[in-house]
């Protein structure tokens, strides 16, 4: 179960929840919740965005867990936490300071050995073996 439940003890939500639910499901979602304090449950949760998936149980759970991290750990350490990073500062920003600031993170990434191993990989049509250099 999910809730916002600062209505119902009548307080205005004040750790950041109404700055940052807006971005993750959209204004009308979050006046709902925000304004009547009802609790949903994870079906719900997961169709207006709020969660990626929803898991029978905890072992499937653990599966798809395990699987999704296994799938980002095969990518380049320095592309994840890259990629980690740049969400994160683009967040604020307009689309065209996001794109400056993606160009001049990659244009530092360009000597990494991680991308010439990507293209080596590629090449040779083998999976890479990066190494966060």
């Amino acid at each position: 179960m999910f809730s916002v439940r600062e209505t119902k003890v009548a307080i205005v939500a004040d750790l950041g929840t109404l700055q940052r639910l807006p971005r993750l499901i959209g204004a009308g979602h979050v006046a709902e919740l925000v304004h009547t304090g009802k609790d949903i449950d994870a079906a719900r949760a997961w169709r207006i965005g709020l969660v990626n998936d929803v898991h029978a149980d905890a072992a499937s759970l653990e599966t798809a867990a395990t699987t999704l991290a296994s799938e980002i750990a095969a990518s380049s350490p320095l592309t994840v936490q890259g990629t980690t990073a740049v969400l994160q500062a683009c967040a604020d920003r307009t689309v065209a300071e996001g794109l400056d600031y993606v160009a001049t993170w990659n244009a530092g990434m360009l000597q990494s050995a991680d991308l010439m191993e990507a293209t080596t990989a590629f090449i040779e049509k083998r999976p890479p073996r990066f190494t966060g250099n």
